[in-house]
């Protein structure tokens, strides 16, 4: 993993415990395996904790560790980190994927409710105006009765589905793995695409990066949206089309939270740096500073497990690939 994370997930008594539970060396942070000392490491390992930075476990290094039998994954989605020659070495996968989808939600959670309130739009108006506004700029605000659309029973979006339950919205759900009645009772129901976006007031993504999703919101769909919604995108950029994206909202139709977009940074002369009806943050949503060591806890707590020949509590299995994020 990239060294600048290991001390904000491994703080001094994680460590601690990752030493007793394992023959650890925590000078050894591995960036390129083919360097001598990784290597020398990978010859006897028989576990992996990686995390953001890693390099892809394909088979050249596979074949460098011929005694791995497991990897613990700091981080969410090992989408990019692992491939089918793992599986087919049958490597078992941990993923703190459950602690990272915590604060995707929390932040999801919080941009419904700020933009329910149409807080970023009055923020603006404020700081030119100086002045209230009246009943009639506030009669369409507020969090009762609104309807929120999930794309995605993902981890994040499973989560958020349970974080909405307090509030007074209406909560659509896609997802083609959910059945109407497991929607119901994570608090939703159960809608085709095109449905969800053309009756919700907030439409959040959050699918996974798969070749079926690519550009699941293209520019027809992106029309079906209703005038004023907002959409929020906490889970990758190539899930929308990034032109029709930008015409939709440099028209001022649509607003948008976007935490990701693609290409990620946006280039400097984006005009979504600049509209007024776009809420841009630099992929922020997920697990920062204080928050890494949560995933540090969950890898702790799985090594502890296999030290004492017990099961995973948060193996990834190669069929859970269509679904994690």
């Amino acid at each position: 993993m990239d060294p600048v994370h290991l001390p904000l997930l491994f703080p001094p008594p994680l460590m601690a415990r990752l030493k007793q539970a394992s023959d650890l060396d925590p000078a050894l942070v591995v960036r390129d395996f083919t360097a001598p000392e990784a290597a020398q490491a990978l010859a006897t390992a028989e576990v992996l904790i990686t995390g953001w930075g890693c390099p892809r476990l394909d088979a050249r290094v596979l074949s460098a560790a011929p005694r791995l039998r497991t990897v613990l994954h700091a981080a969410g989605s090992v989408r990019a980190l692992v491939g089918e020659a793992l599986w087919e070495h049958g490597v078992t996968v941990s993923s703190a994927v459950t602690g990272n989808a915590l604060p995707v939600a929390e932040y999801t959670l919080a941009m419904i409710l700020l933009t329910g309130k149409d807080a970023f739009t009055h923020r603006e108006r404020f700081r030119v105006t100086h002045t209230y506004p009246s009943p009639a700029e506030t009669s369409a605000t507020g969090n009762v009765g609104r309807r929120v659309g999930v794309i995605g029973a993902s981890r994040v979006g499973r989560r958020l589905l349970d974080l909405l339950r307090p509030f007074d919205f209406t909560v659509l759900l896609h997802d083609p793995y959910v059945s109407p009645t497991e929607a119901a009772a994570m608090g939703a129901e159960l809608v085709p695409l095109d449905d969800l976006l053309g009756h919700s007031d907030i439409v959040t993504l959050h699918a996974p990066d798969i070749p079926e999703t690519y550009r699941m919101l293209d520019a027809p769909r992106l029309a079906l949206i209703r005038d004023g919604a907002v959409l929020i995108n906490t889970s990758r950029g190539a899930l929308i089309d990034p032109e029709a994206l930008t015409d939709e909202l440099v028209s001022g139709r649509l607003h948008a939270v976007l935490d990701v977009t693609e290409p990620e940074p946006l280039p400097a002369g984006s005009p979504l740096y600049r509209l007024p009806n776009v809420f841009l943050t630099p992929h922020i949503a997920g697990s920062l500073g204080t928050e890494l060591e949560r995933l540090g806890r969950i890898v702790a707590d799985e090594l502890e497990r296999l030290a004492s020949a017990l099961p995973l509590r948060h193996e990834v299995r190669q069929a859970d690939m269509t679904r994690v994020a």
